[in-house]
């Protein structure tokens, strides 16, 4: 990551949270995310941080492994736009082999905290894809959407 402009400390302490978090250590993100935070992803949208919590430890508890690498973000006061990686792996996805997903999110702060989360990603890389005959039906028509 090459970004040479000031951050914020709960931008900071997000980036370190996020770089670091794992199966073993998801209520980290009580450290990061105000009470009253909202999150959306392209399936979901959680709103407060017991559901917040809630949400993180259904996920992670069916993951072998997850890691995010944040290549670059910007931020301008209370807003930013953190650009990602994620490589996890799942039993049922992928033959049980790492899946890559790249994305992004804009983030809110406020009290040094994180109010609202929104990532952005393609949630076919991620799951469809990855999901045996419906994957080779997505592929298909990705091929076909290009041609």
């Amino acid at each position: 990551m090459d970004n040479n402009q000031s951050t914020p400390q709960w931008l900071s302490n997000f980036i370190t949270i996020y770089q670091s978090l794992n199966t073993e250590n998801v209520n980290d993100i009580c450290k990061i995310y105000h009470t009253n935070v909202v999150f959306e992803d392209p399936i979901h949208k959680v709103e407060g941080l017991e559901d917040l919590l809630s949400y993180f430890h259904n996920l992670y508890q069916n993951l072998s492994f997850c890691k995010f690498t944040i290549d670059n973000y910007f931020c301008n006061d209370d807003k930013a736009a953190i650009y990602w990686t994620m490589l996890f792996k799942h039993e049922k996805l992928n033959g049980g082999d790492y899946v890559e997903v790249i994305g992004h999110t804009q983030l809110k702060g406020h009290d040094d905290k994180v109010l609202y989360h929104r990532d952005y990603l393609d949630v076919g890389a991620m799951l469809y894809e990855h999901v045996p005959v419906l994957g080779c039906a997505i592929r298909f028509i990705k091929k076909r959407a290009s041609q």
